[in-house]
């Protein structure tokens, strides 16, 4: 992904809400089930942090887009934009 690609999808993630939580049980098979259903559905997703998580959200990221197969796009401080590239019939994102 190039970085006028990572910068195109931030500004789309800067007026998304979150649509999942990840909570003190932090990464649980159920949630990065749930995420890559989301992924599929929407192509890109935020994700934010509950302050009673004790994992580092960086880390969260990485794991969950090697799991779930997407990109991340960013992370700042307890919010995850997690990035992946729809199928041709139903792709939603035409990336620059």
């Amino acid at each position: 992904m190039t970085s006028k690609q990572r910068a195109y999808l931030k500004s789309i993630a800067m007026t998304t809400e979150p649509i999942l939580q990840i909570g003190k049980s932090s990464l649980t098979p159920e949630f990065t089930q749930s995420a890559k259903e989301a992924l599929e559905a929407r192509e890109l997703i935020k994700i934010s942090v509950l302050q009673n998580c004790m994992d580092d959200p960086k880390e969260i990221a990485h794991v969950l887009a090697e799991r779930t197969g997407s990109q991340v796009v960013q992370v700042i401080g307890k919010k995850i934009v997690l990035y992946k590239e729809g199928k041709k019939e139903k792709k939603k994102i035409q990336l620059p």
